[in-house]
């Protein structure tokens, strides 16, 4: 009866912990989710007497949010389509913000409190042109109140309170480019100004109530004109001549226009090449001369005066009207390690309004813009705060000569990833943290106690989950033996480098590339590609790993290239090329150096190869591999795919011992009339396969064709380059192909009629898995093509097999004919997809999940099950035991299968699978505007205990089993006593 009362309470305790396991309280242990918003292009402020204050913006990533000015939060956000760039943003009626996109088509309002949209208007037009938007607020909140957008050549008058458009006038003629839209206050008209295309200055006077054309006038300039007008007032105009030695000041009061020419040279004592800023200053123009500004008055007569020159200016605001007859301007000014910032009133040049000095992280970069705005101080007086959009895209609130905060916002436009794994802990051990983690242990098992009886506050339910979080230890900064903590080394389209640690998402350094500045060699360098360097394993206690950071100082093919090398751990940059020769293709080889380095082939435009590292061990180690290394390229504007492989040296002429001559094996030209390349995919080179053989059902053995130079192409025929929709099924054909990048032997080739792209592909061992769109049946489909070697199957035997008598451990060749079987299958999928990636383990045992980004921006994972092509409608038992699934038309979506659960990866691009040193589990990262990491077991955690797994619980259990043990024996043994007294 003592055992079994005792059994009765262990298994009582057992269930009530496991009815405390909420799931509120895993929240956070696993996965991290982080909202950016990009760089940001245009704010405004809107600082009402109720409610938070707050800044309104629109970022390079057509993203419109709103910001909290005392904490940086955001408060909404709204991400536009990749291809509805947002042009102009204003607030309208104190209530409503307004956006301008697609080039002037489509003008939106959205609600400033919660950032809903309120109404949409379509604005079509005859032509291309900038856009703009003007939001007079002279006319009251009524109906009569109007939003005037100029875009695709067209003027419309739209109300503000519904949207509608109230009347619309053609106003692009005979080429000209109107740039700006002015009105006067306390007037009923409006001026379009514009150039035309023979250096002719236009003007329009239209009546702002009913769009009717007052007065066109045109007038032509005999040096013409550079560059963009600048609208100092609301009567007269200034832009460069095209000499840009000249400013041609214009008045185009009632539409009557006069000219007066002004030199530079005269202005400021000395000519230099000027550039005329778009800032909108009052009654004045900025010119830029190297990094010197030139403020000039433009007065009442149209004379231009100068008023002030400041040095090493980098930034002007707009003119800012807080007071009446009052207006204001900021500059940023950078020294070394400060930012000054300086608030000058229009009027009065000798003083300021504000004038601070700020230290701030060098590696921001300059100041690219400066957004200022007033508030009213304790004393009743005016201070001034100061929104900065840095280099690195990054953005900082300056108020009270402080950085009240920051946003990092170059993570939303990460362009390539890699890992690192973190230090080796190092021995020895504080007894301090001995004490406090033990200390910590007891309290949480306190607290975990009073949850279990019911007697947990709201607070103690809090503390138990921080204290999770806290014992996790997957913050540290140390290798774990699961593989989980890493280092993520991101690269930003700003040329700066990030390590976020996986356990948090935290930043543990950021670095803005000296190689990635603007200098007089490289005018527009552009990050590409990240690639390891440096993975020290025989020496991980002494020396740090290392990437390589490749990058191009242009779009163009030939553009000079960018080499950086930075240390991992630290985020020093070690060294840094530029310019070098040009950067086509960067091949990561299979062999290293000494020092542990990785060799790179880094290919250039005219097609030679440069070795790096160049040190003469790498030379000697690439020199016995030459002949050996082959590449191939895919030339999608010449419909061109195309096999090399390296030769020899360069010619003597190029001297340089780095330097190899490559030929070109083979060539498959795509006939442009009938077939263009519209995607490719390869598999990983880091990628493992744990077996090669394949056992059906009816114990027969299949053998993958596995080969890592195997690419997927897919074509369509031209008239299906377009969007969907715009070419009829009879019309559209897909292709794809499978081909061996060594000899360019084309393996498969199956065509899909009455189809369409984009196309999305995903290559993973002997299988490749793409998506389209299927015009006929109108939805979405995935197909799996899988590759299997006939030319191993004798291999069934299982005496040749233990004796050894098969060609299993014979080495393949791509030059050897391959005797392939495919099978393959098509399915019905209800997404559109946005990115395709493959679940990746450490010895490839765990089954295969498909991760794919949906067009609503969240991550589901498919199991590969799904994708099997040989399902069938009635699958035999056999095949039931071997886990092959009934078939179906179309692939099942389950909610419980989104990694992402209910948040979004908004603007998503990417998803990278990294696997763990745990083989169940591999980790994902998802990017877009926002960043998402987790980690993720397609077959469960099937070699290791959970993360809330109780084991003192454990203990207990095994101590009070031997207790029972040890009781039960010791009456055993007097029960045995008395029977024999008996």
């Amino acid at each position: 009866m003592a055992i079994r009362a005792f059994l009765l309470c262990i298994i009582l305790f057992s269930s009530s912990y496991t009815s405390f396991a909420l799931y509120e309280d895993q929240v956070g242990l696993m996965d991290w989710h982080q909202q950016y918003i990009g760089k940001v292009k245009k704010a405004v402020f809107q600082t009402q007497k109720a409610g938070r204050k707050r800044v309104v913006v629109s970022t390079e990533e057509n993203a419109i949010a709103a910001l909290d000015l005392r904490h940086g939060e955001i408060f909404w956000r709204q991400i536009l389509g990749v291809n509805d760039v947002i042009d102009e943003i204003d607030i309208a009626l104190g209530k409503y913000v307004v956006t301008l996109s697609s080039g002037g088509s489509v003008l939106r309002a959205w609600n400033l409190p919660d950032g809903q949209m309120v109404w949409e208007s379509f604005l079509l037009g005859s032509k291309p042109s900038r856009s703009l938007l003007l939001t007079p607020t002279n006319f009251g909140a009524d109906k009569d109140n109007v939003i005037l957008a100029y875009g695709n050549g067209c003027l419309h008058a739209v109300s503000s309170i519904d949207g509608d458009i109230l009347w619309k006038k053609e106003l692009a003629e005979n080429g000209i480019d109107v740039q700006h839209l002015v009105h006067p206050e306390e007037s009923d008209t409006i001026y379009a100004l514009g150039i035309g295309e023979a250096s002719q200055f236009e003007a329009y006077v239209l009546n702002v109530r009913n769009g009717e054309l007052l007065k066109h006038s045109s007038k032509g300039f005999p040096g013409g004109f550079s560059g963009d007008l600048s609208l100092p007032t609301s009567d007269k105009a200034v832009v460069l001549d095209s000499s840009e030695t000249s400013l041609v000041s214009v008045s185009f009061v009632g539409g009557e226009i006069k000219f007066q020419e002004f030199q530079i040279s005269d202005l400021q004592g000395y000519s230099g090449e000027a550039v005329l800023l778009p800032s909108k200053l009052a009654g004045m123009v900025a010119i830029k001369i190297d990094r010197s500004l030139l403020l000039v008055k433009l007065k009442d007569e149209g004379t231009l005066e100068v008023v002030d020159t400041v040095p090493h200016v980098e930034a002007v605001s707009d003119s800012l009207s807080f007071a009446e007859g009052q207006t204001a301007f900021g500059l940023i000014q950078q020294d070394g390690s400060k930012i000054q910032l300086s608030v000058k009133s229009s009027n009065d040049w000798k003083s300021h309004f504000l004038k601070e000095s700020i230290e701030f992280d060098q590696q921001r970069g300059h100041a690219h813009k400066v957004f200022i705005n007033n508030y009213v101080r304790t004393d009743r007086t005016y201070g001034f705060r100061a929104l900065i959009v840095m280099e690195d895209h990054s953005l900082l609130l300056l108020q009270q000569g402080a950085v009240v905060w920051n946003r990092e916002d170059a993570l939303a436009s990460i362009i390539d990833v890699t890992t690192s794994e973190l230090p080796v802990q190092k021995d020895g051990v504080s007894v301090a943290k001995v004490e406090h983690n033990l200390f910590e242990w007891l309290k949480g098992h306190l607290l975990k106690l009073k949850a279990t009886l019911m007697l947990a506050t709201p607070d103690d339910v809090a503390a138990v989950q921080r204290i999770r979080l806290q014992s996790s230890e997957k913050s540290k900064m140390t290798r774990d033996h699961n593989g989980f903590r890493k280092l993520l080394i991101v690269l930003t389209r700003a040329g700066k480098l990030f390590a976020l640690h996986t356990g948090d998402g935290r930043i543990v350094w950021s670095r803005l590339l000296n190689a990635f500045h603007k200098s007089g060699t490289c005018e527009s360098p552009r990050g590409i590609k990240l690639h390891q360097w440096q993975v020290p394993h025989h020496h991980a206690l002494d020396e740090n790993p290392s990437v390589l950071v490749v990058g191009t100082c242009g779009h163009n093919s030939d553009a000079s290239g960018i080499l950086s090398f930075v240390d991992a751990y630290k985020g020093e940059e070690l060294n840094y090329l530029v310019p070098v020769h040009s950067i086509t293709q960067v091949i990561p080889l299979l062999f290293t150096d000494s020092t542990e380095q990785r060799l790179h082939l880094i290919i250039d435009a005219e097609g030679y190869g440069h070795l790096y590292p160049r040190t003469p061990e790498a030379v000697d180690i690439f020199q016995k591999e030459l002949g050996s290394i082959y590449w191939y390229s895919v030339d999608i504007n010449n419909n061109l795919l195309k096999g090399h492989v390296v030769k020899k040296n360069c010619k003597e002429e190029i001297a340089d011992d780095y330097c190899f001559e490559s030929s070109d094996l083979w060539s498959v030209i795509f006939p442009s009339d009938s077939e263009k390349i519209i995607a490719t995919s390869t598999r990983k080179l880091s990628e493992v396969v744990h077996t090669q053989a394949k056992v059906n059902a009816d114990q027969d053995v299949l053998y993958k064709y596995i080969s890592k130079n195997l690419l997927f192409l897919a074509t369509v025929t031209p008239k299906a380059m377009g969007d969907i929709g715009s070419v009829t099924p009879e019309d559209s054909w897909l292709f794809v192909y499978l081909v061996d990048t060594i000899t360019g032997r084309v393996l498969l080739r199956m065509s899909h009629h009455g189809c369409q792209g984009p196309v999305h592909a995903v290559f993973s061992e002997n299988w490749v898995v793409y998506h389209y769109f299927n015009l006929r049946a109108h939805r979405y489909e995935m197909s799996v093509v899988e590759i299997y070697d006939q030319s191993r199957a004798d291999n069934k035997d299982v005496l040749k097999l233990v004796l050894g008598k098969h060609n299993l451990s014979a080495p393949v060749s791509s030059y050897s004919r391959p005797e392939i079987m495919t099978k393959s299958q098509s399915y019905f999928f209800t997404h559109s997809v946005k990115a395709v990636a493959v679940t990746s383990t450490a010895k490839g045992i765990t089954s295969k999940q498909l991760l794919i980004g949906t067009i609503g921006d969240q991550v589901l994972a498919l199991d590969k099950r799904f994708l099997d092509p040989r399902r069938t409608l009635n699958p035999t038992q056999a095949e039931k035991e071997e886990g092959i699934m009934p078939l179906t038309d179309t692939l099942p979506i389950m909610p419980q299968a989104f990694v992402t659960h209910a948040l979004k990866v908004e603007g998503l691009r990417s998803i990278i699978a990294i696997p763990a040193k745990l083989e169940s589990t591999t980790l994902i990262f998802a990017h877009g505007v926002d960043l998402f990491f987790t980690r993720l077991a397609p077959s469960k955690t099937y070699d290791s205990l959970t993360d809330d797994f109780n084991y003192a619980l454990l203990l207990l259990t095994i101590v009070a089993l031997v207790i029972s043990l040890f009781v039960t024996w010791i009456w055993s043994e007097r029960k045995d006593l008395q029977e024999k007294w008996r």
